[in-house]
């Protein structure tokens, strides 16, 4: 019996016990030890691990030439044995080596990719390119003694496995009401923004967008989401959800707007649903978000839900 879900053979299968997990690590270093601890946890999950070469190792920024990383990761993306691949970090340098990936064997059998950050450049690919669904999770270094049974690290395996899936977020005097079904699409902003106009640039309309951020100065998310509004990408949304925009930082004459007031002014024309503070992207509390699947969105005075449509 095929372990794909119905009517989606562009669906990766859910995994089961036993299932194979590939760790790699396409962008930026990652130290041996910060893998070591995700091994243990997939382990305990039922899962057999398999680690790529890049793993530990360095070309300066990167965990390896461009050559090293792109070969590692073919290399996973070809083997039919391996149900998902976990990246080992984000950081920068997925975009340097996208168009000499060859999908042709990974499409004969898709698989869960896994991550967020950096990685929002292969996910918006496998979207644009080849409608096939993926995973923006945490990746190795989330996996602790302290999180491994925490409900945020806890989503990646019902994400993984095809587990009734529901994320809940508080109330923001910015959102607005409302609620929608549609596929589930984006990512990190300043990604977003690099790959419009690419082979990778991802058609948003009748979906719902997830944005995540870290580190930008504000007048610099403010371009981005003014990026996102010209280029029409905020039109014709079903909905949109503002995860983390953790450690923002403001210039030595201020910019005079909030990280909420900057990012609301982009969105408050439209009459879909609007999410803030939802728990995902460069923070400690980070769930898995199950992209290019339906989903519900419902936001409410007391809150907002996202929940996966199995």
């Amino acid at each position: 019996m095929s372990n794909y879900p119905p009517n989606n053979k562009k669906q990766p299968p859910f995994l089961k016990a036993g299932s194979v997990v590939g760790i790699t690590c396409p962008s930026g270093y990652v130290a041996y030890e910060r893998v070591a601890y995700a091994v243990t946890v997939l382990e305990k999950w039922g899962f057999k691990v398999v680690l790529g070469k890049t793993i530990g190792t360095g070309e300066f920024y990167f965990s390896g030439t461009d050559d090293e990383r792109c070969a590692d990761l073919q290399t996973m993306l070809d083997n039919p044995e391996i149900g998902a691949i976990l990246m080992g970090r984000g950081g920068y340098g997925m975009s340097r080596i996208l168009d000499r990936l060859d999908l042709t064997k990974f499409m004969r059998k898709p698989k869960w990719i896994c991550g967020f950050s950096d990685i929002t450049a292969l996910h918006s690919d496998l979207e644009a390119s080849y409608s096939v669904p993926s995973l923006h999770s945490p990746m190795c270094g989330a996996f602790t003694p302290e999180t491994e049974n925490a409900p945020h690290l806890l989503s990646l395996y019902a994400a993984l496995t095809g587990a009734p899936l529901t994320i809940s977020a508080p109330a923001s005097p910015y959102n607005r009401t409302g609620t929608c079904k549609a596929k589930l699409t984006g990512g990190n902003l300043a990604l977003l923004t690099h790959l419009i106009g690419s082979p990778s640039e991802v058609n948003m309309d009748d979906k719902i967008l997830f944005i995540e951020d870290i580190g930008e100065h504000l007048y610099k998310i403010d371009r981005m989401m003014l990026t996102l509004k010209r280029a029409g990408k905020l039109d014709n949304l079903s909905g949109i959800i503002f995860g983390g925009f953790t450690d923002m930082e403001d210039t030595t004459r201020p910019f005079g707007q909030t990280i909420e007031e900057i990012l609301w002014d982009k969105v408050e024309e439209y009459d879909y649903p609007v999410c803030f503070n939802f728990p995902c992207g460069h923070q400690d509390i980070n769930y898995t978000l199950s992209l290019g699947l339906e989903h519900q969105l419902t936001v409410t005075e007391n809150g907002s839900s996202l929940k996966v449509i199995r």
